[in-house]
């Protein structure tokens, strides 16, 4: 299994959207960076990622699984552009903010520090479980929720 963290301003599409999704899930389109795109190609079903608000908030609120493998992203013609579908897997019980990341010293590698702008990160199994602690999600989420 792999995580990872996925980045969307709340006003345009928000974990609460996600949430409403159900178990069908949404498609993580309009991706149009090749790092994250690369990224999505490298999931698996059942990966595990953070969902992250950016520009508004700026926290960690919850945590999504991925649902479908990468596949053409629906809101271009453009070949190059792919996607994954990911699903709520649970809320973060208390939201783990972007200052209290980068004053963690565990956490000073992470993507989100050092690729701010990425919407579409790696996250090391040693950051899951930190940033799952910092949320108050002891022991952290290995696998997708029953």
């Amino acid at each position: 299994m792999n995580y990872w963290l996925f980045k969307s301003e709340p006003f345009k599409f928000s974990f609460d959207d996600l949430k409403k999704k159900g178990e069908k899930g949404e498609e993580w389109d309009g991706v149009r960076n090749y790092a994250a795109r690369n990224n999505m190609r490298a999931m698996q079903i059942g990966d595990l990622g953070f969902f992250y608000h950016s520009n508004e908030g700026l926290n960690v609120v919850g945590i999504v699984e991925v649902c479908a493998l990468a596949h053409p992203d629906s809101t271009t013609d453009d070949p190059r552009w792919e996607c994954v579908d990911i699903r709520y897997a649970r809320d973060m019980p208390q939201p783990v903010s972007l200052a209290d990341v980068k004053a963690n010293p565990h956490l000073s590698e992470m993507a989100l520090v050092r690729l701010g702008r990425l919407s579409v990160q790696p996250v090391t199994r040693a950051e899951w479980e930190e940033v799952c602690r910092m949320g108050g999600l002891v022991p952290a989420p290995m696998r997708p929720a029953p």
